[in-house]
């Protein structure tokens, strides 16, 4: 991790198990202020203040909606965090109603009182394209274009070295006395920026293989919910959609990247991996058995073989770009639920880091034309 900068202060919020902080604090910045309200994520979170960059020595389960902003100085370059994204998700309800979705007003209340020089909020991509939320991001926007020139992007983890295929929105702003341009030329060199972050991401057999086989010292067996043939198997074109085993845990290609690792991680939701090929070069199992069903196999009863198992915390951390030595707190399902709710700490990295290129730039275009 490259020094922290002491003229570069942030306020992370909803800082969960501390994604996204890992990200920011590699790109120089250092929390003054840090916010979460889980008390697990906050015992995470407080085990790795080392590798956060942040100021204080722990921080306690505070409502972002009860913080006292009164103690924050004024020169606070960044407020950062991705709100609760269970009420916009398309893997939930979707629900306008859902008290989480109101916490994305909470982050930009803290934005409006505090008035960093800019601000990343990080969301689902359904809050950036889907037309059901389409007057919220229209309100949302219009309130940040008050003070801000903002940028709105929708990243996926894999083009930034994240063995997942996470798509995230990100809005972005720059206030108006530091940020001469419009919109647009702050989108376009966002995109620029990031541009030189892009990276080939690990296959998901590099990850397991880096680990070794679950249930060593190293890559502890975490997960131990059944693994069963459906009985009425749900195909689809891919082996990899579907469901061809119980539970909502799908196999992940190893050859490939993982799909969102989700926050109900721990039981039966958790995904499946196939040892035998990873570790032996065999087929892959769940191919070769999806081929089958869809020739007008019938399906196969009671449990699955011993080659199929589910991913464990720390293959989960792997893919989610944790530092390896990255400690959590909690029960394995909470451990599970902290690593799913996380911004992958690379992408959150690549992010921040173009973020403080931009300001560092305009800040000193800025500080040119007043001397002017």
């Amino acid at each position: 991790m490259r020094e922290i900068s002491k003229n570069r202060k942030s306020v992370s919020l909803f800082s969960g198990a501390g994604g996204m902080d890992v990200g920011f604090a590699r790109a120089g910045f250092e929390s003054i202020l840090a916010c979460e309200i889980d008390r697990d994520a906050c015992e995470t979170f407080n085990l790795n203040l080392h590798l956060l960059g942040h100021r204080k020595n722990r921080i306690e389960p505070t409502s972002v909606t009860n913080l006292d902003l009164s103690s924050i100085p004024n020169d606070i370059d960044v407020v950062f965090g991705g709100p609760p994204c269970q009420g916009f998700s398309v893997a939930g309800k979707m629900d306008p109603d859902d008290e989480r979705s109101q916490l994305l007003l909470s982050f930009f209340d803290v934005v409006d009182q505090s008035q960093p020089k800019g601000f990343v909020c990080e969301n689902v991509k359904a809050l950036a394209i889907s037309g059901r939320w389409e007057g919220i991001r229209r309100s949302i926007l219009r309130r940040a274009r008050k003070n801000y020139r903002v940028a709105l992007i929708v990243l996926n983890a894999t083009d930034f070295g994240v063995p997942q295929n996470r798509e995230r929105m990100f809005l972005v702003g720059v206030r108006k006395d530091i940020y001469q341009g419009m919109d647009r030329t702050l989108e376009a060199e966002l995109r620029r920026e990031l541009g030189s972050h892009r990276r080939q991401a690990p296959t998901i057999s590099d990850i397991i293989q880096s680990l070794g086989k679950a249930g060593t010292k190293k890559n502890p067996k975490t997960c131990t919910a059944k693994i069963s043939y459906a009985k009425a198997p749900i195909l689809r074109r891919s082996p990899y959609a579907g469901m061809l085993f119980n539970g909502a845990g799908r196999p992940l290609p190893v050859t490939g990247f993982a799909t969102t690792l989700p926050a109900s991680m721990g039981g039966n939701k958790t995904p499946i991996v196939d040892e035998d090929e990873v570790f032996k070069g065999q087929d892959s199992f769940v191919e070769t058995y999806h081929a089958s069903l869809m020739a007008g196999g019938k399906p196969r009863a009671g449990d699955a073989p011993a080659r199929l198992r589910r991913l464990t915390i720390k293959e989960c951390m792997a893919i989610q770009t944790f530092p390896a030595e990255y400690q959590f707190h909690g029960r394995k399902s909470s451990v599970y639920r902290q690593i799913g709710n996380a911004v992958p700490c690379d992408l959150a990295q690549a992010v921040a880091e173009s973020f403080e290129v931009i300001l560092g730039i305009h800040e000193a275009a800025a500080q040119c034309q007043e001397v002017a």
